[in-house]
């Protein structure tokens, strides 16, 4: 049974840590005031969840700019899409966040905050200008914001293909 509690992951550095919890602070409080002074709504819960993965785990494949911008972009668009043609029950979100998992597995651009995306549209009934502000430009700045954070911490990002 303990074993079940195993932490796979390494001893994080200091330094990996700070640089973490900085990052997630930049990010979001960037996006926040981008919000406050051009109006644009562009923040949403996700987000929060992609920046875990952006400063925390930058080398993972689910962290990678095509997984994040995509990875949203095309839960949302399900979500857009499935909130117009489903019924407004029970089972509908579910049915929506499974495809949108679905079609990220199988276009290889998988983001687990993305699958939180048709919860938040079924919760909140956006319209389709929701994949524009906040999706699209949201996580475009994102991973805009993580790849300097990183450049500038010296830290690689995104991965490359060897």
């Amino acid at each position: 049974m303990l074993s079940f509690f195993t932490r796979l992951q390494p001893h994080p550095t200091a330094r990996s840590v700070a640089l973490a919890g900085l990052g997630g602070l930049i990010a979001i409080a960037g996006l926040a005031l981008l919000t406050d002074t051009t109006q644009l709504s562009l923040m949403m819960a996700p987000f929060g969840a992609s920046c875990v993965l952006l400063f925390s785990v930058p080398n993972s494949p689910l962290s990678q700019p095509a997984n994040v911008i995509g990875g949203h972009a095309l839960s949302a668009l399900i979500g857009l899409a499935l909130r117009t043609l489903l019924p407004d029950v029970w089972w509908a979100a579910g049915l929506t966040v499974g495809i949108a998992i679905a079609a990220m597995a199988a276009l290889r651009i998988t983001h687990p905050p993305a699958g939180a995306n048709p919860l938040v549209i079924f919760a909140a009934d956006p319209e389709i200008g929701y994949l524009l502000t906040p999706v699209l430009s949201g996580a475009g700045i994102l991973v805009a914001g993580a790849t300097i954070f990183h450049r500038l911490s010296g830290t690689p990002y995104p991965m490359r293909k060897t």
